[in-house]
């Protein structure tokens, strides 16, 4: 982490390797074309051809240059491509470049168009996730904002989780807008104030989502270690961890990489800067993944002690039922690959974040507020009191009757 704060951060995809390879080349050439430019030259002038750049010769002189080593394969020794400088100017490169430099390969090209059907197929699901997570939590926060009764510190709590769940699926269709809505676009040279306002618009996003998943978690424990607390007094805690936390680091990071990493559109994952956000986030996993193993524990053994004529079929089922409730409000499954690089298991990876993930905020909405026994209560009791009283005119028919 030192290293993060002290030194000049150069880290690149190596998806853009080779464009950006090429512009460092692309502009080295034109200042050396801009120098040559005053001399005179009785044969061709520098070129740069737009994969390399080509020095000023004389008529039937042969000029000789090497394949630019991004486009070469693994140990591929160098190929040397030559041009011949005569009266009508440049000839072709000989062998050609796509010859020379790139290998024709069936395989390589079908397993691109499996890897772009496989990701198009995964960015419709995750959409599909999101949009559902929006559409069930933003009905979650009307009702609790509705029933104002329902807002006890557990249900604040659960409130601001979901306002979190809905600014991050929100922020995904925002990143995917801004980012890929534009399939020509040089993903690897754009750097517009849109494009890094959306990168940490959508961190800001995770981050506080992790972060309330936390205080979720250190609630839970608070109840069971501190059987008496006030708990409204502890709001302004998890309001500070939930929603500060996640802002003083976002900050922190937009600050230093506007200072050490102004490249692109902030989105590149092996810059050391990312264990800014990645650090908070990963404590958030691990802390709740220790809460959850504890109440895992305490949940056992009352369960044990209550039920002690229940056969053991009834005793794991029950056991189940209490701890897969847990595993969605604590993101529990983010653990799985906490640890690991972002290179690692990309396949799995991506459906347990992203699939799974998407349909995360739906999934708690469904059991801690559709399913929750007070608000479905607090729902019958308005749509009780929205019913017509019929009793009275029943009542009355018979005295309006005898009137004469």
């Amino acid at each position: 982490m030192i290293c993060v704060f002290s030194c000049q951060v150069s880290s690149t995809h190596p998806d853009c390797s080779i464009v950006l390879h090429l512009l460092k080349e692309e502009n080295e050439c034109e200042v050396k074309m801009k120098n040559e430019a005053a001399a005179e030259s009785l044969g061709c002038v520098m070129e740069w051809d737009g994969l390399s750049c080509w020095a000023a010769a004389s008529e039937g002189d042969i000029v000789s240059v090497h394949c630019p080593q991004p486009l070469l394969e693994p140990e591929t020794p160098p190929v040397v491509i030559s041009r011949r400088c005569s009266a009508r100017g440049w000839s072709e490169p000989q062998p050609p470049y796509h010859q020379a430099c790139f290998s024709e390969d069936e395989e390589q090209d079908e397993e691109m168009s499996r890897e772009k059907d496989y990701f198009d197929t995964l960015r419709s699901i995750y959409s599909v996730g999101y949009g559902a997570s929006l559409a069930a939590l933003f009905i979650a926060v009307l009702l609790f904002c509705f029933f104002r009764k329902l807002l006890c510190t557990r249900n604040c709590i659960h409130l601001h989780l979901f306002v979190t769940f809905m600014l991050r699926s929100l922020a995904v269709f925002v990143k995917d807008a801004v980012l890929f809505a534009d399939r020509s676009t040089d993903h690897c040279t754009v750097s517009t104030l849109w494009c890094k306002a959306a990168v940490t618009f959508f961190h800001f996003c995770v981050s506080s989502n992790f972060s309330w998943l936390l205080v979720e978690g250190l609630y839970l424990q608070t109840l069971l270690v501190f059987t008496f607390t006030e708990t409204r007094k502890l709001f302004r805690i998890y309001a500070i961890i939930g929603w500060g936390s996640p802002t003083a680091t976002i900050l922190i990071w937009a600050l230093l990489k506007k200072q050490l990493d102004n490249e692109g559109c902030w989105d590149d994952l092996d810059s050391s800067l990312w264990w800014i956000i990645k650090i908070p986030i990963l404590l958030s996993i691990f802390i709740n993944f220790l809460i959850f193993v504890n109440i895992s524990r305490i949940i056992v053994q009352k369960t044990k002690a209550t039920n002690v004529n229940q056969s053991q079929t009834q005793l794991w089922r029950r056991l189940l039922h209490s701890t897969l409730l847990l595993i969605p409000l604590l993101g529990v499954h983010y653990v799985v690959f906490a640890l690991f690089p972002e290179h690692v298991g990309v396949g799995p990876r991506l459906y347990l974040e992203l699939v799974l993930g998407s349909f995360q905020g739906f999934l708690v909405a469904v059991l801690y507020c559709f399913l929750n026994g007070e608000v479905q209560n607090e729902i019958q009791s308005w749509m009780r009191s929205c019913r017509p009283e019929t009793n009275t005119n029943v009542v009355n028919l018979p005295t309006q009757e005898d009137v004469p």
